[in-house]
């Protein structure tokens, strides 16, 4: 289970920062968009979240540092989460640019605030998953000796 919910955590963070790296002013435009942080700090969350995002997938993805990888991710969403939910309780009509895209909607579009939040949400609970239990089978750390992955290593960790 903990092998799924890494591919599916890691795979989703990297199409995210993937489909953002390529031109960055969308995303410095989608997270000012949600008006939580100053200018100055909206530019370089949104120039650094594409690379971030696709280096902590791909960690997942390969399953080194897997723990840590799935803290900042798990995080990440959770911040996700927090940012949809308070464009939603301030009546912003933004697309939330988990995608690319983002900053406000055109007449006729509407948020999709709900699915968003319950997407984001069900990520933040594989992150958790993710730090609780072994990184599985097929993951790096296993193979260089970084985090448990047997039974016995589990029974160490009580």
């Amino acid at each position: 289970m903990t092998t799924v919910a890494r591919l599916v955590l890691g795979g989703v963070l990297i199409v995210a920062g993937a489909l953002k790296i390529g031109n960055p002013s969308d995303s410095v435009v989608a997270v000012k968009a949600y008006q939580l942080l100053p200018d100055s700090i909206a530019v370089s969350v949104g120039y650094i979240l594409p690379i971030l995002e696709i280096v902590v997938g791909v960690l997942l993805v390969v399953g080194l540092l897997t723990r840590v990888a799935a803290v900042i991710a798990g995080l990440l969403m959770f911040a996700f989460v927090f940012g949809i939910a308070w464009a939603w309780a301030n009546g912003l009509r933004i697309d939330c640019g988990c995608f690319g895209g983002g900053g406000q909607l055109g007449k006729g579009q509407e948020p999709t605030y709900l699915l968003d939040i319950v997407r984001d949400f069900g990520l933040v609970l594989l992150g958790a998953w993710t730090v609780r239990f072994p990184p599985g089978r097929f993951a790096l750390d296993g193979a260089l000796g970084l985090g448990g992955d047997s039974a016995d290593d589990e029974e160490d960790d009580r």
